[in-house]
């Protein structure tokens, strides 16, 4: 396909069936370089990783130059205003970055969270909470990678945010995020799928934000209607002009399939790497 697609660059994202330690093992025998998974429940529950096991894992990603991030959960609401919850769900996202710090990963990915039709004070506690977990993740010095989300029917109760080329800019422009310390230790993970999703489409948060903060640039297809994990090519995204513009603005970054089958997932990267 061109657009310098090497191997190197693809990771994978872990399913919730598997251990971090057999997922480490799969990307290494696959050609896959980075590793996303999530610690909430499981086999990867945070309260399993004693000593030992953090101590094995680090070693599979030193013997294996296999690079593991946290992916939090998207239903822990980072726009919560409740007393109690509000508080929990801080403690709940610095857990997530003691543990990246603890296993030597390369980053936490984050949500903005979600409102209920009530956007101003939502994005006001959003907005505020990714500060502090910034400063927080900054002492822990481990990165954060924000990802921009799927948008949810017009009458849904709930609806995501960042969602659009406006909400983004409500996090990485934010004062203390935008430049700075901030700007150094919070990422944007873009989510293609998700911003076919929206009036923007991809052209649109590209337009709007270039590749400077792109961390990671997540992989998968759907029709533009609604959040589904497609296969590329079951879709309607034009992976090719993606790529092409993603190559034209300079991002030489990862990027993290997270779609189908481990079979699946083989086959779409060998179709787009460079031969």
């Amino acid at each position: 396909m061109g657009f310098g697609l090497t191997r190197e660059r693809f990771g994978s994202n872990a399913p919730a069936s598997r251990t971090v330690e057999d997922s480490i093992r799969w990307a290494h025998a696959n050609g896959f370089t980075r590793l996303d998974f999530n610690a909430d429940d499981g086999p990867n529950a945070m309260a399993s990783f004693d000593a030992a096991r953090v101590e094995g894992v680090r070693r599979r990603c030193d013997e294996t130059g296999v690079r593991i991030s946290i992916h939090t959960r998207s239903a822990v609401n980072n726009a919560e205003l409740s007393p109690y919850v509000s508080e929990a769900v801080d403690e709940y996202n610095r857990a997530n970055i003691r543990l990246a710090r603890t296993l030597g990963c390369e980053a936490v990915i984050v949500h903005g969270g979600y409102h209920f039709t009530d956007v101003a004070r939502r994005r006001e506690a959003a907005v505020a909470r990714i500060r502090r977990l910034t400063e927080y993740a900054a002492e822990q010095r481990v990165p954060l990678w924000l990802e921009n989300h799927n948008t949810e029917p017009e009458h849904a109760e709930i609806h995501y945010m960042p969602d659009n080329v406006e909400e983004l800019r409500w996090f990485l422009e934010a004062d203390g995020l935008r430049d700075g310390a901030g700007a150094e230790w919070l990422k944007w993970s873009f989510n293609a799928g998700h911003a076919n999703l929206v009036p923007d489409k991809i052209p649109g948060f590209l337009d709007a934000f270039g590749v400077a903060r792109i961390a990671q640039v997540r992989i998968t297809d759907n029709h533009g209607e609604y959040e589904v994990h497609l296969v590329p090519g079951k879709g309607n995204i034009d992976f090719q002009d993606l790529f092409r513009r993603l190559d034209a603005l300079g991002y030489v970054g990862p990027f993290s399939l997270d779609f189908g089958t481990d079979e699946d997932k083989v086959r779409i990267r060998d179709e787009w790497v460079d031969r």
